[in-house]
């Protein structure tokens, strides 16, 4: 405790003797245009409008790789309106124009020359919105909050924008309906404004507003845009019809009523958007589809706890940034940063009950939840207000039973209705915030889904101060949760991995299985310096306690924790010796549980750096000197486990370079009883025209001798906690091509095959959890004691050694195979409507290990015949 202690204190008396500067805002001042002097939309800036001299802003700043000198080469911008429309004209001069990489990709793409320009049109001094365009025409826009800690390029708003190569360098234009963005009434609006050129030829970054690399903030430093008269809010109205119709191919089974004929389905749905008021608005979806969705990663977990998959559906995406409630979410990260009361993916899951099948009968369940509908409700007002509502519902799924010419039906995910409500208002000239969040779900029950909660509703509220120029801020969560249901449900939640309350050694925690609720807490108070000068630092402690259950509309790995965290950052400010730019950082985490308990220890040092050659490289060393596992055993007692350390490692090329390649990983050891890992990846980018890129990105991640739980059997009245030793082999190749035909018309393929083979040996039972080495902590069965059940794929167990079977085991050996591709032709062929034709292949195979890792590989991947799903869509956006 005292070198935790020590550190806390050491850590605030280095961070302030650094001293910042200020800098000057800048002030732009727009000018209203009459419908006669409206510009044609095409890049060139031959409107009369652009040719007037006046209003033109110039004077950037180098912000990269050397802040604060004059740039490479000249921009300047100017920025007129009318009663609808914002109309920007940039001249990025090029000295050598020949030489302007305009790159041709999708939206978002970001690749090559462009120039960004961001409105705070809140004025906030948090949240904004940006609108990029690259040399080649293409659009980027992302919604931007936290100050510039968070970006949303899923953000897809209508608007207009051209570019053109001229022997003075490059051109753009952009009309930005004033629809599209979120601004207050008054008769003089004041937004924060930035103007971004990326300068690819030398990998430069200038910026109109200097705002210095060590500024504790981004949107907060914004220059102003003034000159805004009279603007009336535009109440947006979007409606945007869809249909989807669908064909997917199989190996067909005659025998199988579902499986005997390949499948065609056709849908419908609605997506909406109305402006309530120029601040707030009201999403909607009908019978939502997600069919052009990328295909999730394959991965695999061996711990029991849950895998967490990013949300890719646009209703959910956009405008999450008001929804997101992560109460611990520290910039050194942690097992504990993905927790979040709302977790989308929770919506349309896949179904939770289990089909019970009796022999030779056949079983057809949906592959996820059937949304009805969802209704969105969000927005920020000029008074600070940050709102957002959500109420969606997902209908009865059943399986289908066929049983020689008759069908039933059984139900395995009930009627729910979900909520989600949050509010943030800002203080104190927008540096203190206060909020709260409230989320619901109730479910229809009935006896095949009784063990899912009745109910489960979360509540939660946060605060943050921040002080001397929003450099140093104080921020702290509290949220509970309260989940009702049978004392089946309950019961299961309490032996469930997040909670295991039936360790055999807790002292605090016990199984009640009468019970038909749980009501939990957690939270997080955090400590930090966020810039001036070369130093960043942050500290914090964060908990969950037992009863904490938030995986109903949440997300939650475990509780029964409580963690402090520390980090600190040095950061160079100007360019030295090799190098462009640098960071080395010290982190550590420490861990208890609420008996008291000091399970885990970790502590990290990195160092990071861009050379001139724009070239980058990371280095880190990691050690775990302290580890006990209350999860391991899934039930039984705290566990010792061996000291680890290692390193990890990253290199990167010049991504500007038509051909470049990245390649990272980490490896992990310690003493004789440890585990080895080796994890390796490689990621090669090749784009030999403008239109055209692809990229390949083999991983391998090797692990020996790990030690392994793999299921508690019962002898004589006493578990048996049945331990090996486990040597896996992970391979994956991802591949990625686009060709941009146009800004508007792409082709995007991606396949992934993946395979994980796991070999267990040296088995045997726990014996004595807390013991130093695994010959005192494990009894190993001698070669008399164990025997291999090739029928019935298991083990027999003599533990006795009277010639006699004890209990048996499953064969944990594992080779798990799947594959996955989309090929997308995507066509916009008028500003938010699209048409997506699409190709879908999938492969997913669960077997023994045959052979070597490629062996297995052919005979699960490349010998089975695919699923293949086609698909087209269309959609219409009435605007």
């Amino acid at each position: 405790m005292r070198i935790i202690l020590s550190i806390l204190f050491s850590i605030p008396c280095v961070c302030i003797s650094q001293q910042g500067q200020i800098v000057s805002k800048k002030v732009y001042s727009s000018q209203r245009i009459s419908k006669t002097e409206i510009p044609i939309i095409d890049g060139k800036l031959e409107d009369v409008i652009w040719g007037k001299k006046n209003d033109w802003a110039s004077n950037f700043i180098q912000r990269e790789p050397t802040e604060n000198v004059s740039p490479s080469e000249e921009t300047t911008f100017k920025i007129v309106y009318d009663a609808k429309h914002l109309y920007i004209g940039i001249k990025n001069f090029d000295k050598q124009p020949e030489k302007i990489t305009n790159w041709m990709s999708r939206r978002d793409g970001f690749e090559g020359d462009w120039v960004e320009v961001i409105f705070d049109s809140y004025h906030d001094l948090r949240s904004a919105f940006s609108f990029t365009v690259t040399a080649a025409g293409v659009k980027g826009d992302k919604i931007i909050t936290l100050n510039g800690k968070s970006e949303d390029i899923t953000w897809n708003p209508i608007w207009y924008t051209k570019s053109a190569i001229t022997n003075e360098g490059w051109t753009a234009e952009m009309k930005i309906p004033l629809s599209q963005l979120r601004f207050g009434k008054s008769e003089n609006q004041v937004w924060g404004l930035q103007v971004i050129r990326n300068y690819f030829s030398n990998n430069e970054t200038s910026v109109w507003q200097r705002i210095p690399i060590d500024a504790p903030g981004w949107i907060s430093e914004f220059g102003e845009l003034h000159g805004l008269n009279g603007l009336k809010p535009q109440r947006q109205f979007e409606i945007q019809p869809f249909v989807v119709t669908s064909l997917e191919t199989f190996k067909k089974d005659p025998n199988n009523p579902y499986r005997d004929k390949h499948i065609t389905t056709i849908n419908a749905g609605i997506d909406g958007k109305i402006g309530i008021t120029n601040d707030l608005t009201l999403d909607f979806t009908i019978n939502p589809d997600f069919g052009q969705v990328e295909a999730d990663p394959a991965a695999i977990a061996l711990d029991g706890f849950q895998l967490f998959f990013r949300e890719q559906r646009p209703f959910f995406v956009e405008n999450k940034n008001i929804f997101n409630y992560q109460f611990s979410n520290p910039i050194v990260g942690g097992s504990f940063s993905r927790d979040n009361l709302f977790y989308s993916r929770r919506i349309g899951r896949n179904p939770q009950g289990f089909v019970k099948t009796e022999t030779d009968e056949f079983s057809d369940a949906p592959e996820r939840t059937t949304i009805l509908g969802a209704v969105k409700f969000s927005g920020k007002t000029k008074d600070g207000w940050s709102i957002g509502v959500m109420e969606s519902m997902t209908t009865n799924e059943y399986a289908k039973i066929y049983n020689n010419g008759s069908e039933r039906e059984q139900l395995i995910e009930p009627f729910t209705n979900y909520f989600v409500g949050r509010v943030q208002k800002d203080f104190n000239n927008r540096n203190t915030f206060f909020g709260g969040i409230v989320t619901s779900t109730i479910r229809n029950l009935d006896t095949n889904t009784d063990f899912l909660h009745k109910s489960a509703t979360t509540a939660g509220i946060d605060f943050m101060h921040q002080w001397k120029n929003r450099t140093w801020y104080l921020g702290a969560n509290m949220v509970m949760s309260h989940v009702e249901g049978s004392e089946k449900s309950i019961l299961r939640t309490q032996l469930s991995i997040p909670h295991l309350f039936q360790r055999t050694d807790a002292g605090h925690v016990s199984i009640d299985p009468t019970k038909t609720s749980l009501t939990g807490t957690g939270g997080d108070i955090k400590f930090g310096k966020a810039g001036q000068g070369h130093l960043k630092f942050e500290t914090g402690f964060t908990w969950r306690s037992p009863e904490l259950e938030l995986n109903d509309l949440g997300f939650m790995l475990e509780a029964d924790d409580i963690q402090n965290y520390a980090g600190i950052t040095y950061n160079s400010l100007k360019p030295f010796g090799a190098f462009r730019k640098g960071t080395l950082t010290y982190q550590h985490w420490f861990k208890w549980d609420f008996e008291g308990n000091l399970n885990y220890i970790d502590w990290d040092v990195e160092a990071r750096g861009t050379f001139q050659n724009n070239w980058n490289a990371t280095v880190g060393f990691f050690s775990q000197p302290h580890i006990y596992s209350k999860s391991l055993l899934q039930g039984g007692p705290r566990i010792y486990l061996p000291d680890q350390y290692g390193f990890w490692w990253a290199l990167g090329t010049d991504t500007r370079k038509k051909l470049s390649f990245s390649l990272d990983g980490w490896t992990k050891t310690g003493n004789e009883d440890s585990y080895f890992l080796l994890d390796n990846g490689l990621k090669i980018t090749y784009q030999p025209i403008n239109q055209f890129s692809l990229s390949v990105s083999p991983r391998y991640n090797m692990i020996r001798h790990r030690l392994q739980y793999n299921e508690t059997v019962d002898f004589s009245g006493l578990p048996r906690y049945i331990m090996s030793k486990l040597d896996r082999d992970t391979f994956s190749l991802a591949f990625r091509f686009n060709y941009t035909i146009n800004p508007n018309l792409s082709i995007q393929y991606y396949a992934e095959p993946y395979i994980s083979k796991g070999v267990y040996s040296n088995f045997g039972y726990m014996n004595h959890a807390l013991a130093k080495s695994h010959n005192e902590q494990i009894a190993y069965y001698t070669d008399s004691q164990i025997f291999f059940d090739e029928t019935n794929n298991n083990y027999a167990i003599d533990e006795a050694s009277d010639d006699s079977v004890d209990y048996h085991f499953k064969d944990p050996d594992f080779s798990f195979a799947q594959f996955r591709s989309n090929l997308v032709v995507r066509y916009e062929y008028k500003p938010g409507s699209e048409i997506f034709l699409v190709w879908a292949q999938g492969i997913t195979d669960n077997n023994r290990p045959t052979g070597g890792l490629f062996r297995s590989f052919d005979n699960q991947i490349f010998s089975a015949q695919p699923n293949n799903t086609f698909l087209i869509k269309a959609t219409y956006r009435f605007f």
